[in-house]
């Protein structure tokens, strides 16, 4: 099966009047259909830059971005690509039903089934006694719901999520996590997720790669993989917070907390 994205050598450098900052160098990976890849690495290494890249809001130096195979041209590529920041930005002045509505508007594609569809989904995922509320009425897990159903109501085909649980406590974090992964899942959607946090990534991803220091490259690419969910009937079985409990899980944080202390 061909890769949904494929990144070949790309580099990326930000320009300013004292000089030129490479943030990334040499990137190269792919990302299979259905594939849910987290991207961690310290502060500063240039994983945020790397999805604005994907996005196409930023265009490399170097290097080619495919989506399936096309060249990645314009930001969202028309709607193809889905992005979740670490902040919901929810309308206040709008309803969380006209908030999710607003990417179908924008692109004059919101007719009576979408309307529909979008409802279902809030209603699916806990949030149908709230659509008419305020987003300000929500608590902080039900507007990142809300978020990724907006997100979700453009279908893209791909979904980036920049440190989309940073913003909410632990416990609430834990939860939304666990949420948003079984929703992102369960749509089939191909997904990548950006975090500082390990045990996040290894709880909800497929594979993980470890970028090093600025300028960033990829240090290391660990697939995930626990014997749990290869014996159950569905290889998705085991959600994130089951995963923290399974005995693999001990085995990968250590293994990426080192190559994250081996770069500093």
């Amino acid at each position: 099966m061909p890769p949904k994205l494929t990144l070949d050598r790309v580099k990326c450098s930000y320009h300013r009047p004292e000089g030129e900052t490479v943030a990334l160098t040499n990137i190269s990976f792919t990302v299979s259909p259905g594939e849910f890849l987290a991207i961690i690495g310290p502060s500063g290494c240039g994983k945020s830059t790397l999805l604005s890249l994907i996005c196409g809001l930023l265009s490399p130096d170097e290097g080619t971005i495919l989506l399936d195979d096309s060249p990645i041209q314009s930001p969202g590529q028309q709607g193809r690509i889905g992005y979740m920041l670490q902040k919901d930005h929810l309308f206040e002045w709008r309803t969380i039903l006209s908030n999710t509505f607003l990417g179908p508007e924008l692109l004059h594609t919101l007719t009576p089934s979408a309307k529909k569809e979008i409802s279902d989904m809030l209603a699916t995922y806990g949030l149908g006694a709230f659509q008419h509320s305020r987003p300000s009425e929500l608590s902080g897990g039900m507007r990142q719901r809300a978020a990724l159903i907006r997100t979700l109501a453009l279908k893209p085909e791909l979904l980036l999520l920049d440190e989309p649980f940073s913003a909410l406590d632990y416990q609430t974090r834990l939860s939304v996590c666990d949420d948003i992964s079984a929703i992102i899942r369960n749509a089939g959607k191909t997904a990548i997720l950006v975090t500082h946090d390990l045990s996040e990534a290894i709880s909800i991803a497929d594979r993980i790669i470890v970028l090093t220091r600025r300028p960033g490259r990829i240090k290391t690419i660990v697939p995930i993989h626990f014997s749990a969910e290869s014996s159950s009937e569905n290889s998705q079985a085991v959600r994130p917070l089951e995963r923290r409990n399974l005995p693999e899980f001990s085995h990968y944080f250590n293994l990426l907390w080192k190559e994250l202390q081996s770069d500093e």
